[in-house]
């Protein structure tokens, strides 16, 4: 699927531009025409802490499986203040075991930290996650002392759940 034919997820300061293979090799190559596929600035500081190299290889595999995960499964979400536009973070999520259940997660650079952006992307991305009609529920893991991961999950209505899958996490849910 082209990436013109998925269309992007617009709120009041972000562009979140759907991740398709295409991209990702983009990404993956560190060349400039990963710059030009997602129409924006990539800051020295890119990729976000958390974004491992493995996730490349989960997306693929997984857009190999099963087409429609394209167009809801992975954004970049890019920061559109006066007309320039900035790779700011990324928001996205996987059907679990449990194929009613998403994980969600977000990640976003240092310099953007604090200004609501993350939740604003996490708010329109899980709008995305229902407009499927695919999962009943959305869970979200972090440490317990990551402050701003759980602001974040709370303001997108999602609340404590108990003890998460890695040892040391927490789990948030929300029912659908």
């Amino acid at each position: 699927m082209p990436h013109t034919a998925i269309p992007d997820i617009l709120t009041g300061r972000l562009a979140l531009i759907a991740l398709t293979p295409e991209i990702i090799r983009a990404e993956q190559s560190s060349g400039p025409r990963f710059a030009e596929l997602v129409r924006c600035t990539i800051p020295a500081n890119w990729p976000p802490e958390h974004w491992d190299p493995h996730v490349f290889d989960f997306l693929l595999a997984l857009f190999d499986r099963d087409p429609e995960a394209l167009g809801w499964t992975r954004f970049v979400a890019i920061r559109k203040p006066d007309g320039t536009r900035t790779l700011a973070g990324t928001v996205g999520g996987f059907a679990r075991e449990d194929p009613a259940e998403c994980e969600i997660g977000y990640s976003i650079l240092q310099q953007f930290e604090g200004l609501g952006l993350i939740t604003e992307a996490a708010q329109a991305f899980i709008q995305r996650i229902r407009a499927t009609g695919r999962f009943s529920s959305i869970i979200a893991h972090t440490y317990p002392w990551l402050g701003g991961s759980i602001r974040v999950m709370e303001k997108c209505g999602l609340t404590y759940d108990g003890p998460g899958q890695e040892q040391g996490t927490i789990r948030y849910r929300m029912r659908l």
